[in-house]
């Protein structure tokens, strides 16, 4: 019986969907609202309240676009003399070829719906209509911006780093894996996929805008942006090592280097003639062991900067303090 049980789990985004349309809702009601009217600035809000800021803005072009589109084209739709039925459908077409021509990447549902309305509704006056569902459009978004980005707003900052922690751990594994032995080699993939995910999360990140604290942020994507370039260069000389038919023997610097950074490693056998195979592996774990370094050196940084922006009070009491 509690497996089938479904967890609930009702997260920040949807508290912060249900605020907006709450409060666009009431906005929209003390200018006397209609149905139709809290419909428009309920699909506003909640259209409004995105992961991203970037996102944000572009549900709110997608909005006003469409409402825009389908009262003009049922204005125009009006004054022919067709049935509403065949109108709607003339109007509907000529939304659809309209968005397909200039290749506008929003869905042309909200504007055909707008055109329905006005063709097949007699008894308003298209003008109005249409300038009444833009305005109330324009409410819920605006609410929805507000309440967006003042809000909890979205920090996927812990993703991050939680990646590139994650690919530090994979990479001690990678490292064991290759000097283990045997004659089977790990592979990179693995590791590219990590670095699509750390990839996805950055762009999600810089398209985030947090009020107030826009120099945090600006810092923090540097910083960021510095581990992912790092974690690319460390990805590519791995996928070196893992082409070479049998990797070269480690030279007693790069043994000491993995065993200090928690990679067991096997005893080597004794060395009785260097070659260029042993070159070529020293040099690329000499540089993933320098690249893992700098990764974690800014992982460090990103997590005192979380600190300080998450008790800067406290940080600013603390270095006055400690002055003469």
């Amino acid at each position: 019986m509690r497996e089938a049980l479904v967890k609930i789990h009702i997260g920040r985004r949807t508290i912060k969907t249900v605020i907006a349309v709450v409060i666009a809702m009431l906005v929209v009601d003390a200018f006397g609202a209609t149905t139709s009217k809290l419909l428009f600035a309920m699909m506003g809000a909640m259209e409004a309240v995105r992961p991203t800021f970037k996102e944000s803005l572009e549900a709110s072009l997608t909005q006003i676009v469409g409402v825009m589109v389908g009262a003009l084209a049922g204005v125009l739709l009006r004054l022919l003399p067709f049935p509403a039925v065949l109108s709607a459908g003339i109007g509907i077409l000529i939304v659809i070829v309209f968005y397909n021509s200039l290749r506008i990447p929003f869905s042309p549902s909200l504007p055909c719906f707008i055109v329905v309305m006005v063709c097949t509704t007699p008894d308003i006056s298209p003008m109005s209509y249409a300038l009444g569902r833009i305005w109330d459009s324009a409410i819920g978004l605006g609410v929805g911006m507000i309440i967006n980005t003042l809000v909890f707003p979205y920090d996927n900052s812990k993703k991050i780093r939680a990646a590139m922690q994650s690919l530090d751990q994979e990479l001690i594994l990678f490292l064991e894996d290759i000097f283990d032995g045997d004659d089977k080699l790990p592979n990179a993939e693995a590791m590219e996929d990590k670095l699509d995910d750390i990839a996805y999360q950055l762009n999600i990140f810089a398209n985030q805008r947090l009020l107030f604290q826009q120099h945090h942020q600006m810092e923090k994507l540097k910083l960021f942006r510095q581990c992912k370039g790092s974690a690319r260069q460390l990805v590519s000389h791995m996928e070196v090592l893992c082409s070479m038919d049998k990797p070269g023997q480690l030279d007693d610097v790069n043994l000491e280097l993995l065993r200090k950074s928690g990679a067991a490693i096997v005893e080597q056998p004794e060395l009785v003639e260097w070659c260029d195979k042993d070159t070529v592996t020293n040099y690329h774990v000499s540089r993933i062991l320098a690249l893992r370094e700098e990764l974690l050196d800014v992982l460090t940084m990103a997590e005192i900067s979380r600190n300080m922006e998450k008790y800067p009070k406290e940080k600013t009491e603390g270095n006055s303090s400690a002055q003469p």
